[in-house]
């Protein structure tokens, strides 16, 4: 290793982190992403102590006994357990950098969805600063995905796009790097989960978890009707026998039950599209509308969008990391950086 390489890894650890209510992903400067973790903690009620962070704590929800719990400290996009969300952050900070001891304090930056409140933003803000950051730069999602997506932010065009995420869906119009209109609705990747559950409880009777729920989403899940059938096996306790009970379901029952969810996304899309100025509708016409996010991996919502809207839509090529990726690429940036990021 170079010297000029050791003193900077040694001297510098400036971190850009997606703190999701699904999963959280670190991108550590010079090295890319470090974290893709789910944004779950598992503490033993009687000591409070932490036993598990990220995907081992992934493994064990609802198979827990009652000394411990499975928390989830992110909810539609905000933090509900500060005191969770500190510990989780601290656990996932320590495991991109190796544990290491860096002479200058990291910078961080740190997407946040586009509806929260300056209480919100504050309490982000101080969990990064008692991490040991020294400086701590908060950006809309939006904003952040489409820097990751190589949008031309910086140009007089119009932008629009989608983050459908685990607990909002952020719907942006970008121009001149600044947000012209956004809209965030608490609808997004966790309620197509419950939306699931519910549906095969009301259905079959028979009562599965949030994990099971998950794939079948991921498995079957679709937004529009696909070119060939799926089904998907589904364990769980029947309710009225008290008993498991295996069914089989198909990707046209998951996608009913899906309706109402994915209907609430494409009419947020389409009020961001009517309060979009006239100049920059024209621009959307033409460049369409981008969808990033883990809820844009549900089959065929391009299509359905599309179908809704009748303009162009596509995927980003990796839309999970969009967020974090465009975040990473502004420690590169600091002037861009300063610009749109919030107070």
């Amino acid at each position: 290793m170079s010297l000029v390489r050791w003193l900077k890894e040694r001297f510098y650890c400036d971190l850009a982190i997606d703190l999701g209510t699904a999963n959280t992903l670190v991108f550590l400067k010079g090295r890319g992403i470090i974290v893709q973790e789910p944004s779950i903690v598992v503490v033993n009620n009687k000591t409070g102590k932490v036993e598990a962070v990220g995907t081992p704590a992934k493994e064990m929800l609802g198979k827990t006994p009652a000394s411990v719990m499975a928390i989830k400290p992110m909810r539609d996009g905000v933090i509900a357990d500060f005191e969770v969300a500190e510990k989780m952050l601290d656990y996932f900070i320590k495991k991109a950098t190796n544990n290491r001891t860096f002479v200058l304090r990291p910078r961080i930056v740190i997407g946040i969805p586009t509806g929260v409140t300056q209480v919100e933003r504050r309490a982000v803000k101080d969990i990064a600063l008692r991490a040991k950051a020294s400086e701590v730069y908060l950006v809309e999602q939006p904003m952040s995905a489409s820097v990751g997506a190589e949008l031309p932010i910086s140009e007089p065009t119009g932008n629009m796009i989608v983050d459908i995420g685990g607990g909002t869906t952020d719907i942006a119009v970008i121009s001149l790097s600044g947000i012209v209109f956004n809209h965030s609705i608490r609808i997004a990747g966790n309620e197509m989960d419950e939306a699931i559950i519910q549906y095969i409880k009301k259905k079959y009777n028979l009562l599965i978890g949030e994990k099971s729920a998950e794939l079948v989403k991921m498995q079957v899940g679709s937004a529009y009707p696909l070119d060939e059938p799926m089904t998907m096996e589904i364990k769980g306790r029947d309710l009225r026998e008290g008993i498991p009970k295996t069914i089989v379901i198909d990707d046209q029952e998951v996608r009913e039950a899906l309706e109402d969810v994915v209907a609430s996304i494409v009419n947020a899309v389409r009020i961001a599209l009517e309060k979009t100025p006239p100049e920059l509708s024209a621009d959307i016409i033409d460049r369409g509308i981008v969808v990033t996010g883990g809820g844009a991996l549900l089959k065929n919502i391009d299509k359905r969008i599309r179908e809704e809207t009748q303009l162009p839509v596509f995927i980003t090529e990796d839309p999970l990391t969009s967020v974090v990726l465009g975040a990473g690429k502004m420690l590169d940036d600091l002037e861009l950086l300063k610009k749109i990021s919030l107070l």
